[in-house]
């Protein structure tokens, strides 16, 4: 989703722990090949000529089916926003969810690495879309998507939020800007979230008309302001924090909740940690300078 200090190897997006799901893929992959049917070589002479034709079948599959590399970065967020999209269109319905429905229809190739695919698009309907993906009954591989309306203590403390399904939304949207340096372009901002499924020109299940929710509702709530940039062809808009959104919530919360997306600390990002801090420290300053309401 975000940058990250140069130390640190990988790309990453918001919900998606990139490293703990490659190693994750990698490990799978190989217990998976393990368990492989393999011609068996056990046979007596009288059984050499089926070992043969097992072996030329084996060989001939293998031709047909190459083993499963690593995969790309962008190859699993494609495949986690087609997850997502797949939980979210079925709980228009109210339907439960078949494993056997998501393997059949979303995950296909990327079985060995289902269990990683699961929990990120889980991470992702809890954090952006205000969803817990939760199984129906122990053992039932069958899923259900659970309004958090009322988010826990903790995630409330986050999030900074009433826990609305659009807030999710928001808080990538500021994360987004402040680990950006406070201002991002909105291009940049359609980019990114086009990995999520949230496309300007389409209508999302969730948010709605999302450029209208992001360029007019946020800004007209002063969460965000919208800007031209001028002298840039063709058009381009700004998006900085707004002033409700410095009397909500604090550069440190917004931080925790990258963090928390990445399932990392928030000093991971050091120029982002100390201007946090810094913000905290000037909030709790006696005097002028620290006058802004606690959030």
């Amino acid at each position: 989703m975000l940058p990250k200090p140069r130390s640190r190897s990988g790309p990453s997006v918001p919900g998606e722990p990139a490293r703990r799901g490659g190693r994750g893929g990698d490990s799978l992959s190989q217990r998976d090949g393990g368990a492989e049917e393999t011609p068996s070589t056990s046979q007596g002479p009288s059984g050499s000529q089926e070992s043969g034709s097992s072996s030329s079948q084996g060989a001939r599959r293998a031709q047909a089916a190459p083993a499963v590399g690593p995969r790309t970065q962008q190859q699993l967020e494609l495949k986690v926003a087609e997850l997502v999209q797949f939980f979210l269109i079925k709980d228009q319905r109210k339907i439960p969810v078949k494993r056997t429905d998501i393997l059949k229809h979303v995950v296909g190739d990327y079985r060995d690495i289902f269990p990683d695919l699961l929990r990120l698009a889980g991470e992702r309907l809890q954090y952006v879309f205000g969803y817990k993906l939760v199984e129906l009954e122990p053992r039932s591989n069958t899923y259900v998507l659970v309004n958090t309306l009322e988010p826990v203590e903790e995630d409330a403390k986050v999030r900074g939020d009433q826990g609305t399904p659009t807030t999710g939304l928001l808080m990538v949207v500021l994360g987004l800007i402040f680990m950006k340096g406070n201002t991002i372009k909105e291009t940049e901002v359609w980019d990114f979230l086009q990995r999520l499924g949230v496309f300007p020109t389409k209508r999302h299940l969730v948010f709605g008309d999302p450029k209208k929710l992001i360029t007019e509702d946020f800004v007209r709530q002063r969460y965000l302001e919208y800007r031209r940039i001028p002298h840039t062809d063709p058009v381009d808009y700004e998006l900085q924090w707004g002033p409700r959104t410095l009397l909500e919530t604090t550069k440190m919360k917004v931080l925790s909740f990258v963090a928390k997306i990445h399932n990392e600390d928030p000093r991971d990002w050091p120029a982002q940690y100390c201007e946090a801090l810094a913000e905290e420290e000037n909030r709790a300053r006696p005097g002028p300078s620290g006058t802004a309401p606690p959030s």
